[in-house]
């Protein structure tokens, strides 16, 4: 009796700790569609059937520590023995937002034949910067560690990321093999490197003529620029783009600020001869990629991409 007692306990420590921190709903699909629905009526939220090929696996845990546990969903495809990865970072400003609004994205992907991961990580009113980088990189080195559990090829992974998560997947893969941006604590074996960076509408550099990135950056960085200009420096991508950094595809809104320091990025890469590809979709707003007609095209631009990048041939892309 006193062991189930105690385990009880536990459980409910547990569950508590997990309710410590603050948690901003502001940024949601509902409450962005009726932001935009007046000055772009023709819209609509997307409504995607269910793939009897894809294999949806919800709440995995990919870390765990005294006061937190961390979680991903998983869309499988079952068709092939292994998968090209996609690692998908939600928007929201570094503060709000959660990993379920990329669901409909990973579903539609992994409809084409990949595994897609959608992942869950600690937000600026819980942790600063560098800790939600950790967070999506200890979710990449778990993957690749269960790679046979969900039917990926641990050498083929894309990180994909819509507004402050474009930032992060830009970060992510332009870091590949720096062990600072990497979780001391994680005692993994597994590397959190990435073979492409598909960036949807996230700032590559925070100090640039083109940003006006002002409170929220600050608030996730730990400070305004003239307090913490290591850390403005250090978070910017372009900062980090050289010889090693993967292929990257730009899908852009017509909002010039949320492509700040691209061009910059594209020049670094043309002169490694690292192919780059840029989509920018005209008319659209911030947020695209939740809604009709730019959550196809946001698909399409992927795949193809993709596609070319590993030279994929799976028919049900076209």
């Amino acid at each position: 009796m006193r062991k189930i007692v105690f385990i009880l306990l536990c459980f409910s420590c547990a569950v508590n700790a997990q309710h410590t921190y603050s948690v901003d709903t502001s940024y949601t699909v509902k409450s962005t569609y009726n932001k935009l629905i007046k000055k772009y009526p023709e819209i609509t939220i997307p409504e995607i059937a269910k793939n009897e090929n894809v294999n949806q696996i919800s709440d995995v845990v990919y870390f765990t520590s005294k006061d937190r546990i961390l979680h991903l969903d998983a869309f499988v495809n079952n068709k092939q023995k292994q998968n090209l990865a996609v690692i998908m970072i939600h928007g929201g400003g570094w503060r709000s937002g959660n990993k379920n609004q990329m669901n409909l994205l990973a579903q539609e992907i992994a409809s084409k034949g990949y595994s897609c991961f959608t992942i869950e990580y600690r937000l600026s009113l819980e942790a600063k910067y560098p800790y939600g980088v950790y967070d999506v990189k200890n979710a990449i080195r778990f993957i690749k560690d269960n790679a046979k559990k969900f039917k990926v090829d641990p050498d083929k992974i894309a990180v994909l990321g819509c507004s402050s998560g474009g930032q992060m997947a830009a970060l992510i893969g332009t870091t590949n093999g720096i062990s600072a941006f990497d979780d001391p604590l994680n005692k993994s074996k597994s590397s959190s490197k990435v073979n492409a960076i598909i960036n949807v509408d996230g700032v590559l550099a925070f100090r640039h003529p083109e940003s006006s990135e002002g409170e929220m950056a600050s608030f996730w960085l730990g400070g305004s620029y003239e307090e913490k200009e290591e850390n403005w420096k250090n978070a910017s991508a372009l900062s980090h783009a050289d010889k090693n950094t993967p292929p990257i595809l730009f899908i852009n809104s017509s909002i010039p600020r949320f492509h700040a320091g691209r061009d910059d990025m594209i020049k670094i890469l043309d002169q490694y001869k690292i192919y780059s590809e840029v989509h920018t979709i005209e008319n659209s707003p911030h947020s695209f990629w939740f809604f009709q007609p730019w959550f196809d095209q946001t698909i399409d631009f992927t795949t193809h991409f993709l596609n070319k990048i590993f030279k994929l041939q799976h028919t049900s892309h076209y």
